[in-house]
C-alpha cells in the first residue's frame, strides 16, 4: 500500500499548526523537522476556522461541555462574539453548576436531570436567546408566536445594550424550570 500523498506545508502552515497544538518552534534542527508531522496529525478543525452558515452563524460539531461552546463563542462574527461571551459569564455566573453544550450549531445550556433551558444562535443582524419554558417566565420575553409553543426569546441587536439584569432573571427562573429534553 502507498503512503499517503501529505500536501507540502510552509512556514506559516507549520507556525499555525504549532499554536494550535501549543508546541513552540524555534530556530531549525529536530524541532523543524518534526513539524510537517505534526501539521498532519492535527485535526482539520484544528487546521481551519469554522464554516458560517447563513446568518453567521458559526458551524461547531456537536459537543458536550464548555470546550465546544467557547469555540462557538471565538468563531462568532464581530460585535456577536462580545455577546456571545457576555451572555456565556452571565448564564455561568447566574447557574453555577450549569450543563453546556453545542447542539445543532447553536450553544446550549442546561441544568442535570432537567434538561435545557436556553440556546444561543447567531442570525444575519443578532444574537437569539430562546428559553425553551419562556412562556412562564416573569416578565414574559418578547419574542415568541402561536407556533413557537412554550419557548419564548429576545433578539439582542448591535447598538442596543444587554439588559444584564433582566436577563440574569430570566436565566435563573427557566434553570429552576423542567428543562427541554429532545
Amino acid at each position: 500500500m502507498a503512503a499517503p500523498t501529505i500536501p507540502p506545508t510552509g512556514k506559516a502552515t507549520i507556525a499555525r499548526a504549532a499554536a494550535a497544538a501549543s508546541v513552540t518552534l524555534t530556530g531549525s534542527g529536530p524541532s523543524l523537522i518534526l513539524a510537517p508531522l505534526l501539521v498532519r496529525i492535527l485535526t482539520p478543525q484544528m487546521r481551519s476556522k469554522p464554516k458560517l452558515l447563513a446568518g453567521g452563524n458559526p458551524q461547531i460539531a456537536k459537543g458536550d461541555g464548555d470546550e465546544p461552546v467557547q469555540a462557538y463563542i471565538a468563531a462568532m462574527p464581530g460585535w456577536k462574539r462580545d455577546i456571545g461571551a457576555q451572555l456565556d459569564a452571565l448564564i455561568t455566573r447566574t447557574v453555577p453548576h450549569v450543563q453546556k453544550a453545542v447542539r445543532w450549531n447553536s450553544p446550549f445550556y442546561g441544568v442535570e436531570d432537567k434538561g435545557w433551558f436556553v440556546g444561543v444562535h447567531c442570525l444575519t443582524k443578532y444574537v437569539k436567546v430562546t428559553f425553551f419554558r419562556g412562556i412562564e417566565l416573569k416578565p414574559l420575553p418578547p419574542g415568541g408566536t402561536p407556533k413557537s409553543k412554550d419557548a419564548r426569546w429576545i433578539d439582542i441587536y448591535e447598538d442596543e445594550p444587554l439588559d444584564e439584569t433582566r436577563l440574569a432573571a430570566w436565566v435563573k427562573q427557566a434553570a429552576a424550570l423542567p428543562g427541554w429534553i429532545p
